[in-house]
């Protein structure tokens, strides 16, 4: 029964990086992928709250499953990153290739410590 917490997540997670993606993308005019930095960051967060949650005891196996794993994981994207990466960089846009990987890494990483800490300063 655990895939259908994954798959009940999931399917909520990916339309919702799809639609965020286009409307993201589509205010900006820029070769910077914006839409996919937004999913990913945001996806951060949420990941540090549940991991926060986790660590605090007000969140268990399931609710880790649901939307650790299929909710985030169907939302954010390391294989479109990597693809619109490479696409800048290959076109020529190498500047904005190094920021995007710099700039995702950081945010990320940034988004997932807030999150814990957000989760644990409220349940703890």
């Amino acid at each position: 029964m655990n895939w259908l917490l994954v798959i009940a997540g999931a399917v909520v997670g990916a339309p919702l990086r799809y639609l965020t993606d286009r409307a993201v993308q589509s205010r900006h005019d820029t070769v910077f992928p914006w839409g996919t930095f937004a999913v990913n960051v945001a996806g951060s967060l949420v990941l540090g709250l549940l991991a926060g949650a986790v660590s605090a005891g007000v969140a268990g196996p399931d609710l880790q499953l649901l939307v650790g794993t299929g909710f985030c994981g169907a939302l954010t994207t390391y294989s479109t990153f990597s693809y619109e990466t490479l696409r800048l960089a290959g076109t020529g846009a190498r500047f904005f290739a190094v920021a995007n990987v710099a700039a995702s890494v950081v945010a990320g990483l940034g988004a997932a410590y807030v999150g814990s800490v957000l989760a644990q300063a409220l349940w703890t």
